[in-house]
């Protein structure tokens, strides 16, 4: 068991993906939360179901639940730096989920409701499953316990 915690929580050393973590987390967290429960203006479950429904993704809640829970909880773990690599790639695929079923007819441009937010967000979440959550993290703090032990 150790040995897989000590996997899930490796991380390469330093200080530069707190600020990703951070930044990204909380604009990933309060997208959830729109999604969710319809906080910050957003529709919730309901809501923004009927509109992936509206736009082929079904079933519309079910796939609002899955898109708003990785970005609530996805960002709640990226700011606390806890589970940064599995949290990580599950939000790299909704973004490109975002990218390729919402936006990439419209062009790069947001003014157009292009992808450029969403690529922005995709490559933020690609380097943090690379680099992992970094010296500031929960996942580091997790990891130096269980390889004392």
């Amino acid at each position: 068991m150790n040995t897989l915690i000590a996997k899930l929580t490796e991380s390469t050393s330093g200080i530069d993906t707190l600020p990703l973590r951070v930044g990204a987390g909380i604009v990933f967290a309060a997208h959830g939360a729109q999604k969710l429960f319809g906080w910050f203006g957003g529709y919730g479950l309901e809501g923004t179901g009927a509109w992936m429904a509206s736009i082929g993704l079904n079933p519309g809640e079910l796939m609002a639940a899955l898109a708003g829970g990785a970005e609530f909880f996805g960002g709640l773990a990226l700011i606390v730096g806890l589970l940064v690599r599995p949290a990580a790639l599950v939000l790299a695929v909704t973004m490109l989920v975002a990218i390729f079923a919402v936006h990439i007819g419209n062009g790069l441009f947001m003014s157009n409701n292009g992808y450029e937010f969403g690529l922005a967000l995709f490559v933020i979440s690609a380097a943090l499953v690379v680099r992992g959550a970094g010296s500031i993290s929960a996942d580091q703090f997790i990891h130096n316990r269980v390889q004392v032990s």
